[in-house]
């Protein structure tokens, strides 16, 4: 890499899978990479709840892997420790009636949570949590952010990376330049109620999970089904994409209600439930013609996320880890200044 073009400091507002699959492979070039993090800790929709007496995978349930690059890094997620194959008994919910799920796919999720891989990720990295950025400005060919917490942040950086979902990038970068809004404006995310529940007289099903289709509920889960879950029997159920989306400003207690209508009509004895629900207000969603990342290399700007790559967890990794890519070889093409 030419030292006289070399991006010295990349900022990542984001430690979710992309962002951190972004900052892993910045870092592993020599870049000196700072994360921002709105959150208490990093994966992003990878998570995990955690509560006294049980724990609940409330984000993306489980992961696939079919791009060799996500293979490999899935391969030493397992052989650390971090990450297994679940194999769940699956079934289908449709038009009233219970069906066998043929899938064959491999299913992988972090252990002994969700939010592991990106834990494991993380190790290494300079990651400031709690940490909302508010504004970024171009000033003399370097980035300064600004945070809603401290006010402007005083290291000054060559490049930034939007590791985040598609409103929360239009949020800060709509406006910085017309390739990023044209590119923001066409993903179309949803939201999604979560509801994490101990129903103590349901007799346990003939299944782990189920998809659920036409319904105002999409997926159902015994999160102790999964590798090395521990604690009390409890269910993550999400509401649908359009159920969600369409009553995402309900209160709580209004969206567990519906949510608990279709329950019973699913089989579920939900007397003296104990119930936690989490409202996420971009869950899914992406480009209708995926274009891995966005890198803008004229002012130093990138975005990755799984929305820009199809929409899952390998998504999301791939895209950071491809904008890293392009940053990289970016550099070690610039021509030498003299």
């Amino acid at each position: 890499m030419n030292s006289s073009t070399q991006i010295k400091k990349v900022a990542v507002v984001g430690a979710g899978i992309a962002g951190l699959s972004c900052a892993v492979e910045l870092q592993s070039f020599g870049l000196s990479v700072d994360i921002y993090e709105k959150s208490r800790g990093p994966s992003g929709r990878m998570s995990t709840r955690q509560m006294p007496e049980w724990s609940a995978d409330h984000g993306a349930q489980y992961f696939t892997a079919r791009d060799p690059r996500f293979i490999e890094a899935v391969e030493e997620w397992i052989k650390n420790g971090v990450a297994d194959i679940w194999r769940p008994r699956i079934r289908v919910f449709e038009d009233m009636v219970w069906r066998e799920s043929h899938s064959q796919e491999i299913r992988y999720v972090g252990t002994p949570n969700m939010n592991s891989p990106g834990k494991f990720l993380a190790e290494g990295l300079s990651i400031q949590y709690d940490k909302t950025i508010s504004q970024i400005d171009r000033r003399k060919d370097q980035w300064v952010l600004q945070c809603t917490e401290n006010g402007e942040i005083e290291t000054a950086y060559d490049f930034v990376v939007l590791a985040l979902p598609a409103p929360q990038g239009s949020a800060l970068a709509r406006d910085i330049d017309p390739r990023i809004s044209s590119v923001i404006d066409t993903a179309q995310m949803k939201g999604c109620w979560t509801m994490m529940a101990h129903f103590p007289h349901q007799v346990p099903p003939e299944y782990d999970a189920a998809f659920i289709n036409g319904e105002s509920i999409s997926w159902i889960c015994q999160n102790t089904s999964k590798p090395m879950r521990q604690g009390r029997p409890i269910w993550t159920i999400h509401g649908s994409p359009t159920w969600s989306q369409a009553n995402i400003e309900l209160s709580k207690e209004e969206a567990q209600s519906q949510m608990l209508d279709c329950l019973e009509k699913l089989g579920f004895d939900y007397r003296d439930a104990e119930i936690s629900m989490h409202r996420w207000r971009y869950a899914s969603g992406a480009l209708e013609h995926p274009i891995h990342f966005l890198w803008l290399g004229d002012i130093s700007l990138g975005l990755c996320g799984d929305w820009l790559n199809g929409g899952r967890v390998e998504g999301g990794w791939l895209s950071g880890f491809q904008l890293a890519e392009a940053i990289i070889e970016s550099q070690e093409s610039a021509p030498s200044r003299t």
